[in-house]
């Protein structure tokens, strides 16, 4: 485990891979910690080339908790954005500390939900450090495909309650969750859930103003699609057609705003990376961060790009699904 610094903010961080590689940083969504990117998913980006770098985002795991900062109301910060402890572009600053302390003057960037914001953020304020931005689940904005549905809603709702006090408690509780949100065509891998929960706990058991707080930031931080218009780095939108906390209208709206943006669907897929899904993922993680891709940037002026769509991986009967998942998952969603 390693330390980064954004000023006041520490930023715990870890690598896998070999020095040398394609720096290729990974960035965690709201309440989340690194864990949540699975040491096989990092493993297997190394074992394809990459240097993997991931981290703590502030208010989570190892890195600084802004405990003694009380979180406003989501409406007080919708009425006054300047209510916000901090903002996504703050938070694109402790995952450009992370960069700099690597000594990595670019890196392939990858973010899930919150994190594919902050990624956002991140290539508009420092292109230069961006070699390309993969966007997953998420959305340019905080107003565009953020309504979960109602299942969702009370999900996450319902970890707004008292803390878990225990790591098997938390880990019920992930699961829990993770039933709602998940995706409801591939099966669900519970151990898998349970443990990164239980090592979760034990690293920080967390407190819902952490979430408040990075939430907050969401709200607080506007609109991105002007801003995202006119980047021009190789960029990938991957989001699940099942995804009830950030609809898939997100994902759309991320591509159309990015010029030369491919837009990777996934039926079955929900507000998680099924394993199942892995394979073809990082083959679109690494066909985008190819050399020559990189070089062939969008010109300056072209407008928006065609966008590419694809129907990622069909859902296959008999691969061990719930065949009524589909049903009482239009319940689902994870952050």
């Amino acid at each position: 485990m390693h330390t980064a610094r954004n000023n006041d903010v520490v930023l715990a961080y870890e690598t896998f891979g070999q020095p040398g590689g394609a720096p290729l940083l990974l960035i965690s969504g709201t309440g989340t910690q690194m864990l949540i990117w699975p040491e096989d998913f990092c493993t297997a980006l190394a074992g394809r080339g990459f240097e993997v770098a991931r981290f703590d985002n502030r208010d989570t795991g190892l890195s600084t908790h802004l405990s003694d900062v009380p979180p406003p109301g989501w409406v007080k910060v919708m009425l006054r954005p300047s209510a916000a402890p901090y903002l996504l572009a703050d938070m694109a600053g402790d995952a450009l500390a992370v960069i700099d302390a690597l000594g990595w003057p670019a890196a392939h960037v990858v973010g899930a939900s919150l994190g594919g914001m902050i990624a956002q953020e991140l290539a508009i304020r420092h292109p230069d450090r961006v070699r390309t931005l993969t966007s997953i689940m998420s959305t340019p904005s905080a107003r565009i495909a953020t309504m979960p549905t109602r299942a969702a809603m009370r999900a996450l709702a319902g970890q707004g309650g008292a803390p878990a006090t225990t790591a098997d408690e938390a880990a019920d509780r992930a699961v829990a969750v993770k039933k709602v949100i998940g995706s409801p065509g591939y099966p669900i891998d519970e151990e898998t859930i349970r443990d990164i929960a239980r090592r979760s706990f034990r690293r920080h058991p967390g407190a819902d103003d952490d979430d408040a707080r990075q939430r907050a930031a969401v709200i607080a931080s506007g609109d991105r699609r002007r801003a995202l218009a006119r980047l021009r780095i190789p960029a990938l939108v991957i989001h699940g057609d099942q995804d009830p906390v950030i609809r898939p209208e997100g994902g759309r709206a991320t591509a159309a705003a990015i010029p030369g943006a491919r837009l990777v669907r996934y039926p079955g897929m929900g507000h998680d990376l099924p394993a199942a899904l892995w394979p073809s993922i990082l083959d679109e993680i690494c066909d985008l961060a190819r050399p020559d891709r990189v070089e062939d940037r969008p010109r300056p002026g072209s407008g928006q790009a065609q966008q590419e769509e694809r129907a990622g991986v069909p859902v296959r009967p008999g691969d061990g699904e719930d065949e009524h998942a589909a049903e009482e998952t239009a319940l689902s969603g994870d952050r």
